[in-house]
């Protein structure tokens, strides 16, 4: 990267009136009011190299500049990428800091430099980035791009999902390949918003046997490795996931903040609600295969009633909870006057579409029907918020005698 031309062109740019605040007097401010600030710190996630995350970055960082946001890049890898290169336009590049390693000299991210410059918003590329040893504080670039939110700096960064702490063992199983450099998914779920940056396994080997990922000595091992249709499928799905799950708790948590309690069926929640009855396990093996078949999360919650010490619960209720756990779902407890009150108030807050509960000991219609039924309460308060009810027998009465009079 040319420093000097940049720093140049930038200056220029800036005479021209480009960068600066004037370029939006013509916005609609009330407009504006009603759309969120671009956040304090931002991810853009990817699935591998190459699917555009270090551009998509640049990208925002033009854009910003462009309406008079002071912004500065701290680190980017362009890999002399002609399209990275190209997205760098005219924005100015800090110094890096010099390490001298085993003979060889390394280029870092300079902390000390940005927060000295203090700018608006910092681009600072591959926030998995193990630093080379030196006498620098930070072992990790993470730990940097925390040193420098904590002055007020905005910060954009990227990184590649098998990076993520919890997901990189599963990537090591499906790729063979070692992650050597994790990212703890809190710092991740730190950010105000993660991006994803989206490509089919089918564009990225596309561009990879075009030489723009890696240099043409590196592609056919890339292709015939890492990069085989089938690791990038898997790492595409991983990304999905993280990205689908981070907007459900976004969504969960507008909906709590606004007291909405209308269910949005953006994705099937099922709750079952279980007691040491008989038959209660087979209950929630049936609650299990009910969202596996809809694909939908499952919650299971136990309600303990009266003066009832919580760390005392039976053994079959610390039975069912190990289940439910080897089933994948969670498992809440709270302790409540009326259970049917609860899981209601439960159901309600956590955006239940499906609550699973099981029929009566008696087995007779009757007795589900009556005014005091648990399961009567139950139905009706979730007609009433739109929740659908699914009743089950349990083991114990299938085959028994069963009376509608």
């Amino acid at each position: 990267m040319n420093l000097a031309s940049t720093r140049d062109q930038r200056s220029k740019a800036l005479e021209n009136g480009v960068g600066m605040s004037s370029v939006n007097e013509s916005r609609d401010d009330s407009a504006s009011e009603l759309v969120a600030a671009a956040g304090h710190f931002r991810i853009y996630l990817g699935s591998a190299a190459g699917v555009g995350k270090t551009c998509a970055m640049l990208d925002e960082g033009n854009r910003r500049f462009a309406r008079g946001s002071d912004v500065i890049i701290g680190y980017v890898e362009s890999h002399n990428r002609p399209y990275t290169l190209q997205a760098i336009g005219t924005l100015e590049i800090l110094p890096r800091r010099i390490v001298i390693y085993r003979n060889a000299t390394f280029e870092e991210l300079d902390v000390t430099e940005v927060i000295k410059r203090k700018p608006q918003v910092a681009l600072i590329d591959e926030l998995a980035h193990t630093n080379v040893p030196s006498t620098w504080h930070n072992e990790k670039r993470w730990q940097d791009v925390m040193e420098i939110l904590e002055t007020g700096i905005d910060v954009v960064t990227t990184v590649n999902i098998q990076h993520l702490e919890s997901i990189a063992d599963a990537v090591e199983a499906i790729t063979g390949v070692k992650v050597q450099e994790r990212v703890p998914d809190a710092i991740v779920r730190k950010a105000d918003q993660i991006e994803l940056v989206d490509s089919s396994p089918e564009q990225l080997r596309r561009r990879m046997l075009h030489g723009n990922i890696y240099p043409q000595s590196k592609v056919a091992d890339a292709l015939a490795n890492f990069f085989r249709t089938d690791n990038l499928l898997a790492l595409r799905e991983l990304s999905l996931r993280f990205v689908a799950d981070e907007s459900e708790e976004d969504l969960l948590d507008y909906l709590r903040a606004r007291k909405i309690s209308k269910v949005w069926e953006t994705t099937e929640r099922i709750l079952v609600g279980v007691t040491d009855a008989p038959g209660t396990d087979m209950l929630l093996r049936r609650a299990a295969r009910i969202a596996g078949r809809t694909r939908g999360q499952l919650k299971v919650l136990h309600v303990y009633t009266g003066e009832v010490d919580k760390g005392k619960s039976s053994k079959k209720i610390q039975a069912l909870k190990a289940l439910a756990l080897d089933l994948g779902a969670t498992w809440d407890e709270i302790v409540a006057d009326s259970p049917a009150e609860a899981i209601i108030a439960f159901a309600v807050g956590h955006q239940i579409t499906q609550i699973v509960i099981g029929s009566s000991p008696s087995g007779r219609w009757r007795s589900f029907m009556s005014g005091n039924s648990v399961n009567r309460q139950i139905m009706q308060s979730a007609s009433t918020h739109g929740i659908d009810l699914i009743v089950i027998a349990r083991r114990n009465e299938i085959g028994g005698a069963h009376s509608f009079d």
